[in-house]
C-alpha cells in the first residue's frame, strides 16, 4: 500500500477513535417499571445533565462545571439503562449484556438481591459497579475488587441514632431510657438488632424492645405498652400503613414519648405526611439529603431533579445521584475507559463533605469496597416537611423538642 494511503488509514483510525471517545458510556441496572426503578432514572439523568451541561452555582462539586469528563477530552456522558423487572436471572443477564456492550462501569440495582446478583457478576468480569443504594451486608466484602458502595448500612444509620440521643444527653437532655417498636420482618428486626446493639454501646438502657405483625389492624398493644415504660425516647421501624396507624393510636390513646423517632420507611413516604402529618409535629426521621438554603449547590440539584421528575429529591434519588457523581468523577480522574484504571481510581476516592450534595462525612472507600464515611442527616417534621436538624453545623433549621404531635 502506498504511503498516502496509508497516511488516510491511520488518520481514519485516529478519527474513529477520537469519536469513540466522544461519550462514556456507563450502565445502569434498575427495575424502571416500579417507582423506585423511575426515580433512580431521574436521578441518574439529572446527575449525567451535571456533568454534561454547566449550571450556575454548581461549580464546587466534582465536574460541576459541566464540561463533560475533562481528562478524556471533554468527553460527555451516556448512560444505558437496562430493565431488571425484579428479577435475579433477569439482573445477571441485564449486568453481561451491558458488560458486552463494553460501558465503561455498571450502577444499581436497587433492591438487594437483583443487586447481589448484578454486581458478582461485575465482579468476575473485572468492570467496576458502583451499589448506591443497597444495603445487604454481603454485597460488599472481603476478597471483592470491583464494588463500591457509597451508602450508608443499617449500623451506620443505628450509631447515628444513638450519637444523636448521646449528644442530646451531653447537652442536658434527660435521655437515659429507650424504646425500641418494630415490624416483624427482615427489615424491622435486623433494624431492631442494630439499633439495640448502638444504644448499649452507648450507654443507653433499652427498657421495650417490641414487635409487632406487619399489616395488623390494631397496634394499641405496643403504644401501650410503651406508656407503661415511659421511656425518654421512642424509635419505630414500619412500613407507610403501620407508621399512620401507629400514630393514630397514640393520638387514640393520648401518649406521647419526650422524643419520638420514625425510622425512614414508613415515616419517609409522602403519604405519610399527607395522611397525618398533622398529628405526628416534631417526629425525627433521616434522610441524606436536605436541599438547604436557595442558593446551596443541594437546593439547585433538587431544582434541576424536580424540573425533570415533578418531585423534590428524596433519600432514595440522592443516594443514586451521589453514587453515579461519585463514579464520574472516578472516570475522570482515571482519564481512561478501561476497568483497571477506574478501579484504581475508586479505591484512591478522598472526596469531602463540601464535595458532595448528601449529608455523608465524604466517601473514601475500605479494602472490601464499603464507604467508610457514609453517613445521614437527622431531619425533623416542622410544618408539612422534614427539616434537616442534625448535626448542628449542617443542619437547616433547629431541633424543637419535646416532641409535640397532634398539639
Amino acid at each position: 500500500m502506498k504511503a498516502w494511503a496509508l497516511g488516510v488509514l491511520a488518520l481514519v483510525v485516529a478519527t474513529v477513535a477520537a469519536r469513540a471517545e466522544d461519550t462514556v458510556t456507563i450502565g445502569a441496572i434498575y427495575r424502571l417499571s416500579a417507582a423506585a426503578g423511575k426515580d433512580a432514572v431521574m436521578a441518574i439523568k439529572t446527575a449525567q445533565d451535571i456533568v454534561n451541561q454547566p449550571h450556575k452555582g454548581l461549580e464546587a462539586l466534582p465536574l460541576g462545571a459541566g464540561q463533560g469528563l475533562p481528562n478524556l477530552g471533554g468527553a460527555k456522558l451516556a448512560v444505558s439503562f437496562a430493565d431488571d423487572l425484579g428479577n435475579v436471572s433477569v439482573a445477571q443477564s441485564q449486568a453481561l449484556r451491558l458488560i458486552g456492550q463494553r460501558v465503561a462501569a455498571l450502577i444499581g440495582a436497587g433492591q438487594s438481591p437483583a443487586t447481589l446478583a448484578a454486581s458478582a457478576v461485575a465482579e468476575r468480569r473485572g468492570v467496576p459497579f458502583i451499589v448506591p443504594d443497597a444495603e445487604a451486608l454481603g454485597i460488599t466484602g472481603p476478597g471483592g475488587k470491583f464494588v463500591f458502595r457509597t451508602t450508608p448500612l443499617g449500623g451506620d444509620i443505628a450509631r447515628t441514632y444513638a450519637q444523636f440521643l448521646s449528644a442530646l444527653k451531653s447537652s442536658g437532655m434527660k435521655i437515659d431510657t429507650l424504646a425500641l417498636v418494630s415490624e416483624q420482618t427482615e427489615r424491622g428486626k435486623a433494624a431492631a438488632a442494630l439499633l439495640s446493639d448502638a444504644a448499649k454501646a452507648a450507654g443507653l438502657a433499652i427498657v421495650a424492645d417490641l414487635g409487632y405483625a406487619a399489616g395488623s389492624p390494631d397496634l394499641s398493644a405496643p403504644v401501650v405498652a410503651l406508656r407503661g415504660q415511659k421511656p425518654d425516647a421512642a424509635i419505630l421501624v414500619s412500613n407507610a400503613a403501620d407508621a399512620e396507624l401507629l400514630i393514630k393510636t397514640m393520638k387514640t390513646l393520648d401518649y406521647k414519648p419526650p422524643l419520638l423517632i420514625g425510622d425512614d420507611d414508613g415515616f419517609s413516604d409522602p403519604g405519610f405526611v399527607a395522611a397525618v402529618g398533622n398529628l405526628a409535629r416534631g417526629v425525627v426521621d433521616r434522610s441524606v439529603f436536605s436541599s438547604g438554603k436557595p442558593d446551596s449547590a443541594a437546593s439547585i440539584v433538587n431544582a434541576l431533579y424536580k424540573a425533570k421528575s415533578g418531585r423534590d429529591l428524596d433519600d432514595a434519588g440522592a443516594r443514586v445521584m451521589q453514587g453515579f457523581l461519585v463514579l464520574a468523577e472516578a472516570i475522570n480522574r482515571a482519564g481512561s475507559t478501561d476497568p483497571a484504571a477506574i478501579q484504581k481510581a475508586l479505591q484512591q476516592t478522598d472526596l469531602k463533605p463540601e464535595q458532595l450534595i448528601v449529608g455523608y462525612n465524604g466517601v473514601k472507600f475500605d479494602a472490601t469496597g464499603q464507604n467508610m464515611l457514609a453517613a445521614t442527616y437527622l431531619t425533623q417534621l416542622q410544618g408539612k416537611a422534614y427539616v434537616a436538624v442534625w448535626p448542628a453545623e449542617r443542619a437547616a433549621g433547629k431541633l424543637v423538642l419535646p416532641y409535640k404531635g397532634w398539639e
